[in-house]
């Protein structure tokens, strides 16, 4: 029922995978006891067929006989711990209660027969004459597995309902969250309740995380790999979109930006609740067409079948279905993009194709009013040479769609054009920005209809379901980078204008990486290098080691260190945002205190994107470095803590104390695993690693907010001091003070 969670999402203070409110969105609840269900299920299985597959003539050795009761015994305590596990589930979910109890007892029962028609250690002997047993009522077993079998699968379908029903509820939480963000009006009502709406998200993402991986079908699993994927990046677009409405609430690019992200969260999480229920929401349908590459798969298949059998199909309905694939290659030959000779080989191909389906028509009508073996021998060859002329459509296709691809990504590798958004936006300059905006846009639609080649020529559905994905980020956030540019031009002073600018400008970045990882998976593909199950790019990529390195050689991760590195380095980039706005509360932004916690959110951040192969850390030794350089950041932190302890009172001064305790060891912890060699380990030190920068980070936020409601504290205590009386001597120091002041001294 449930496995390891993939990325979305953005945190609360303190929400934390693996913990979190009660219910059973993390690893105690639901999702751990449902996955206890499949793993008692799984033995009771082998153990049920073994039982009724025993031989009524097999020698009754005492041998035999403890082993067919050990069986028994071993099916009913199975069915005892299920049965726990059931009740455990009923007793948290009223409404399904009453029928998963039933289940649980018909289970009970069935285990209960099982266990009494195996004791047969006793069969020997005199006083066992007229025991049932399983050798004496065999059809008694069959029909108490049965009852077990139908009782426990019962049970996992109203477990799955469960999960089904926590996802609808979580989206609603997330929904309603959305929807109050949407219209604050003040910065401390955006930081209370984005801190809300990031648990909620925190939870959503371990549930259709853990729902995505139980997904069987492939296509599926991409569709919520995309969805969840585009929450995760939005959350990041939200909090800096909504800051920059916030602080320019009259700017109308800034109110179209951030409408942008709401607009896309809501489709995405539409998208989600679609791939759980099985359903369209609104009753829509899905439009979308079959890829080149698809429609030629199927078609070759329905000629090969014209071997068995001549009467399969109708003439017409193969023209038509070769019609239907032909005209989906213009595409490629009405496309500005693909070359000259390209194009020209492609409409040759296509009417080589045509021909030869003719041909095949031809001497399929023959062979069904005579079978003779010069006929099936040609019809024979005409099928070959059919799918031999799709095949080389196949490869001209693949090579103009890759080439296009390549020299595209390669062409614009140096982001030159969102470089001169970002400046025009700081220098203020309008037309710049008109004639910068006009080339992002003209590379946006070469990105878009690129994708959409790939999509024709990617082999697989997950992958045609990850290029439909690239073609809606290229769409979306081109326009989002236009009007975060437009704002920032408006408001060339603006701090938060300019990060929200970059944030967008990294999420374009990450998309033509991820672009990159595509292409190289589409080859993989239609070369037949690849092996393995398709890896969806909205999860973390394999980290890139440097290969030199004798003590961090490169360790390819299973999908267990995959989905855990994606949980830890999730973690990290929603504390970053934790971080942040408690920053943002600081009226002094040079206060060292700030500034420490500034760059170790900044690190931090660097890790995040470095557990998604991006940002500016590229191997595991930038890594290990840029987590020293972290601790020792931290150290630094604590010590400025400590300074500005010293100016509370004691109770205060202790609390800050306490929480500084708990920073320093965590510290010099991570500093000794940075040191630490593990030989070719190098996923156990990272995940030690981000284990501890999380931890860290979680205890930034805390002292961080501390700080801050104790410096505000102690302004208001020093305030309402001077609005009181002062003493006798310190009168005399205030009058000398008023009159110097009126002579004009200092």
């Amino acid at each position: 029922m449930a496995a390891s969670p993939g990325p979305a999402g953005v945190s609360g203070a303190g929400a934390v995978y693996g913990s979190g409110p009660s219910g059973f969105a993390f690893d105690s609840g639901l999702e751990i006891k449902t996955r206890s269900v499949e793993q008692t299920l799984l033995p009771l299985v082998s153990q049920i067929t073994t039982l009724i597959n025993h031989k009524d003539n097999t020698k009754k050795s005492d041998k035999t006989l403890q082993a067919i009761q050990r069986v028994g015994q071993a099916v009913n305590l199975a069915v005892g711990r299920f049965v726990k596990v059931g009740e455990a589930i009923a007793n948290e979910n009223w409404d399904l209660k009453e029928e998963i109890n039933i289940a649980c007892i018909e289970a009970k029962q069935a285990g209960e027969t099982i266990a009494a028609l195996t004791d047969v250690t006793n069969l020997n002997h005199p006083k066992s004459d007229g025991q049932i047993t399983i050798f004496t009522d065999k059809t008694g077993v069959i029909k108490a597995a049965r009852l077990l079998l139908s009782s426990v699968t019962k049970v996992l379908l109203l477990a799955d309902r469960v999960v089904i029903k926590q996802i609808i509820t979580s989206r609603n939480k997330v929904l309603a969250t959305m929807e109050r963000l949407e219209r604050v009006n003040s910065f401390q009502e955006f930081v209370q309740i984005f801190s809300q709406f990031g648990n909620e998200m925190v939870e959503f993402a371990h549930l259709t995380g853990d729902r995505q991986n139980d997904l069987k079908d492939e296509k599926k699993k991409a569709k919520m790999a995309a969805a969840r994927a585009v929450l995760e990046k939005c959350t990041m677009m939200l909090l800096t979109a909504s800051k920059t409405c916030l602080r320019h609430p009259s700017c109308e690019s800034a109110h179209k930006n951030k409408e942008g992200v709401f607009d896309r969260m809501k489709v995405a999480l539409d998208k989600v609740i679609e791939i759980v229920t099985d359903c369209k929401l609104n009753g829509e349908t899905d439009i979308s067409s079959i890829s080149i590459f698809t429609g030629i798969k199927e078609f070759k298949m329905n000629i090969e079948a014209l071997r068995e059998n001549l009467y399969f199909h109708s003439k017409e309905n193969l023209s038509a279905t070769l019609e239907a694939i032909l005209e989906r290659t213009e595409d490629f030959t009405d496309s500005a993009y693909t070359s000259h000779e390209h194009r020209e080989r492609i409409l040759e191909l296509s009417t080589q194709a045509r021909m030869e389906v003719q041909q095949l028509i031809s001497v399929w009508i023959q062979a069904q009013s005579k079978k003779t073996k010069s006929i099936t021998e040609e019809l024979e060859l005409s099928i070959l040479k059919i799918g031999h002329s799709l095949n080389e459509l196949k490869k001209e296709l693949h090579s103009t769609a890759t080439q296009l691809a390549a020299d595209l990504l390669k062409y614009h590798a140096d982001h030159v054009v969102l470089k001169a958004l970002k400046l025009t936006g700081v220098e203020g300059n309008l037309e710049a920005l008109a004639e910068y905006a006009c080339k992002l846009s003209e590379q946006k639609e070469q990105l878009v209809e690129t994708c959409r080649l790939l999509r024709h020529v990617s082999g697989t559905e997950p992958l045609e379901i990850t290029c439909i994905h690239a073609e809606e980020t290229f769409q979306v956030t081109g326009q989002q980078i236009i009007s975060a540019a437009e704002t920032l031009t408006l408001h060339p002073s603006s701090k938060i204008a300019k990060e929200n600018l970059d944030v967008f400008c990294e999420a374009w970045e990450s998309q033509i990486n991820d672009m990159s990882t595509l292409l190289r998976e589409i080859n993989d593909v239609f070369e037949g290098r690849r092996g393995e199950k398709y890896g969806y790019l909205s999860l973390p990529k394999p980290m890139k080691n440097n290969a030199n390195l004798k003590s961090l050689k490169p360790d390819k991760p299973d999908s267990e260190e995959q989905a855990k590195i994606a949980k830890l380095g999730l973690k990290l980039g929603l504390l970053t945002s934790d971080a942040n706005c408690e920053i943002e509360k600081w009226e002094d932004q040079e206060n060292e205190i700030v500034r420490y916690g500034r760059n170790m959110s900044s690190m931090a951040y660097s890790l995040y994107l470095f557990t998604r192969g991006e940002g500016p850390l590229k191997t595991s030794q930038d890594l290990i470095h840029q987590l020293e350089v972290f601790a020792a950041e931290g150290l630094k932190l604590t010590s400025s803590v400590q300074a500005f302890s010293k100016q509370l009172k004691d109770d205060d001064k202790l609390m800050l104390l306490l929480e500084i305790n708990k920073l320093i060891p965590l510290c010099h912890q991570l500093q000794t695993i940075t040191k630490t060699s593990l030989q070719n380990k190098v996923f156990l030190k990272v995940d030690k690693c981000i284990i501890k920068t999380r931890s860290m980070m979680a205890l930034l936020v805390q002292l961080l907010s501390l700080c801050y409601k104790l410096l505000k504290k102690s302004k208001a205590e020093t305030n309402c001091l001077n609005s009181f009386q002062l003493p006798v001597e310190n009168n005399r120091w205030v009058s000398i003070t008023n009159k110097d002041t009126i002579d004009g001294k200092t």
